[in-house]
């Protein structure tokens, strides 16, 4: 039998809309996007450099399926913009595309990938790729389209990483229930 590590097998369930779970972690998955750009804001340049309203992202998609992607993806740079007034207004829309994208590349790179490093690595990369391109478009500006790239790349490593971790735990205590 080989590891979650080694695969990209998850065996958390991927929800469907009538379930009531689908909603319960979506809302937690916000609040921890709501809570970990805060985090990161306290430091010089932390939001840009760390990426961090992506992070949950990844792991509803990853760890829930598409649609937990599309319900955090939605949510959370949406309430960050009221809540916090970042993003900025600017920024928003690209932001927004970004994390739909995870929620779109997530289920489809997890099953084609055997490892799952390299699948949420491919995620990451697909994501800022794809969505750099439709921020340059949106922007007309193709510095920022490579922003996330020149000074985010700590986050995107951190992302990789961190959605890792957090996924083997889930699962091993999942496993152990």
């Amino acid at each position: 039998m080989t590891s979650f590590a080694a695969t990209s097998s998850i065996t958390l369930p991927t929800l469907r809309w009538r379930q009531q779970s689908l909603y319960l972690w979506s809302a937690a998955f916000v609040a921890g996007n709501l809570a970990l750009p805060q985090l990161c804001h306290l430091a010089n340049n932390g939001g840009r450099m760390f990426l961090p309203i992506y992070f949950f992202t990844l792991v509803a998609a990853s760890a829930f399926g598409w649609r937990a992607g599309v319900l955090t993806a939605l949510a959370s740079p949406l309430l960050n913009h009221a809540l916090f007034g970042m993003p900025p207004s600017a920024t928003l829309v690209p932001i927004v595309a970004k994390s739909l994208l995870i929620a779109a590349l997530a289920p489809v790179l997890l099953r084609r990938f055997k490892l799952l490093p390299l699948a949420l690595l491919a995620i990451v990369l697909g994501y800022q790729v794809l969505g750099g391109l439709f921020e340059w478009a949106w922007t007309g500006s193709r510095d920022a389209a490579l922003h996330d790239f020149t000074i985010g790349w700590p986050g995107m490593a951190l992302q990789v990483l961190g959605a890792w971790a957090v996924l083997f735990l889930v699962n091993q205590t999942r496993k152990n229930q």
